[in-house]
């Protein structure tokens, strides 16, 4: 196998005929192919766990991704990964990605957090189905939601392990602590093991 830069330019039309026969997966940005990084054991087990109790409550009435499915926020410009989609819409019917979703759902990483937080969620708030943007923390259990009011406006809310995250996009309520079932955190570095 041939590696590849970590960027690639491309029209979007020949992004979308390329990318489905490539192994790594890639997200579009304004004309530049980017490379997926990998995710931890942490990463993807967070995911997963979202995922099934998404899948388990919502099944019959939404249709539910994980990792592999992209979502297009701008035609010919933003197409990206998000770790898990979720969209009732009956105008989503190209089998190759998601246009009108009203969840997504990111699992952080230093490697993607930025981004996450920054680039992809301005771009995401374009999106007129979208209602509710999760962003969920691997080294601590902490999970913030954007939900979008009534007036447009994006407000945070922040719930941590002994909470219960309902999510009003689907009308489902999640034990938090559910999300992070087998996920190892990694232990506090106090300020007294940083003196020593």
């Amino acid at each position: 196998m041939v590696a590849l830069p970590d960027y690639i330019s491309m029209s979007a039309e020949e992004y979308l005929l390329w990318e489905p026969t490539q192994e790594q997966r890639y997200e579009y940005w304004d004309g530049e192919v980017v490379a997926m990084s990998g995710g931890t054991r942490n990463h993807n087990r967070v995911s997963l766990n979202f995922f099934k109790l998404l899948d388990d409550a919502l099944a019959d009435s939404f249709e539910i991704y994980i990792v592999d499915v992209k979502v297009q926020i701008e035609a010919g410009q933003k197409y990206f990964y998000p770790d898990v989609v979720v969209t009732c819409d009956q105008r989503d019917r190209d089998p190759q990605l998601i246009q009108f979703p009203c969840l997504i759902i990111e699992v952080l990483s230093p490697s993607t957090e930025a981004a996450d937080r920054g680039k992809k969620f301005a771009k995401y708030r374009q999106s007129h189905t979208l209602q509710e943007y999760v962003l969920v923390q691997v080294a601590q259990p902490l999970v913030e939601v954007f939900r979008r009011n009534q007036q447009g406006q994006w407000v945070l809310s922040e719930y941590n392990l002994n909470h219960r995250l309902r999510l009003e996009s689907v009308n489902v309520e999640i034990a938090i602590a559910h999300l992070y079932r087998q996920v190892q955190f990694e232990p506090e570095i106090t300020e007294n093991e940083i003196d020593e």
